[in-house]
């Protein structure tokens, strides 16, 4: 009887440190798809191009090191601080229109004043699905200079037709307001998001207190949707500098005429994937994507100096 206690008792104990085991491993194993994926897709190709980027591999012979020398040819590349001026530009035009619209846009959807409001919502976000290049070559048939629609408008008010494909003064204009039309949507779902976390009852005290629906907006909408606008500038601010669809289908990988359309996506594919420098490539990925972090810590230095 002792024996069979004693067995029942050692049983009873492995059951109880098994499911202490499990119940500390199992957390791990369910979120562990992600981690693998993130490892295989995400870590592993991040450490590749660092790799890449020390040599002079142009994907055919075995990749030569070359240490640093990469990132000491950019230094004297005319085409890095093209690309980068001209991103630049066309950050300072969208970035802060499509958040100022988004926010406009949100607020005037998230009022119970307005009728049909989700079909609104749903024209507004439809640009967001469609297709990269579709939007490219739908902006290069309106702007286009011989039967463009923007064109045939001028020119039936009695204006002049304008290049806009292939004149520098126009062409980062192009891409701006193609920019616009298609991410304003997505960015006005995420202001959304954020006027529904503002409590009803500040707006209902602003009311009785005598305040306009112009000072809510700017003493109550504002302050308290400064965390969502500032994620939504730093998102934003990371996607222009990885650009590549649109400018590459309005103005081709070169950046059309004097380099006007040329960004830093399109740069890196120009070096990697037409003149096969792959080592060269991935040095100026590496380069944007520091500049795309110091860019992206500033403004969050910015935001949380201006919330305090």
């Amino acid at each position: 009887m002792t024996s069979a206690a004693e067995s029942l008792s050692a049983s009873r104990a492995a059951v109880r440190r098994r499911d202490r085991w499990w119940r500390t491993v199992s957390p791990y194993v369910f979120i562990s798809p992600f981690y693998i994926t993130f490892l295989i897709f995400g870590l592993l190709p991040i450490g590749f191009s660092l790799v890449v980027s020390l040599t002079n591999w142009r994907g055919t012979a075995r990749p030569q090191f070359i240490g640093l020398q990469n990132y000491a040819t950019l230094l004297q590349d005319p085409g890095l601080p093209k690309a980068l001026l001209n991103t630049v530009y066309v950050w300072i035009g969208s970035v802060p229109t499509m958040i100022f619209l988004a926010l406009i846009f949100a607020v005037i959807l998230n009022s119970r004043l307005v009728r049909g409001r989700n079909a609104f919502r749903t024209v507004y976000f439809l640009p967001q699905v469609t297709s990269l290049v579709i939007t490219g070559l739908v902006f290069g048939q309106l702007f286009s200079t011989s039967f463009g629609l923007v064109n045939t408008v001028l020119v039936a008010v009695g204006g002049n037709a304008i290049n806009w494909l292939a004149d520098p003064r126009f062409m980062k204009a192009v891409l701006v307001m193609a920019l616009v039309w298609r991410w304003v949507g997505n960015d006005m779902v995420i202001m959304l998001a954020g006027l529904n976390s503002i409590p009803g009852d500040i707006y209902e005290a602003a009311i009785v207190d005598g305040a306009s629906g112009v000072q809510s907006f700017f003493f109550i909408t504002v302050p308290l949707m400064r965390p969502v606008i500032l994620f939504d500038f730093v998102i934003t601010t990371i996607g222009i500098f990885g650009l590549f669809a649109e400018p590459f289908v309005l103005f081709g990988p070169g950046g059309g005429v004097k380099q006007a359309g040329l960004v830093t996506g399109t740069l890196i594919y120009q070096y990697s994937f037409q003149l096969f420098k792959f080592g060269y490539g991935a040095a100026v990925a590496w380069v944007v994507g520091v500049i795309i972090i110091f860019f992206s810590m500033l403004q969050l230095r910015l935001g949380n100096r201006e919330a305090t």
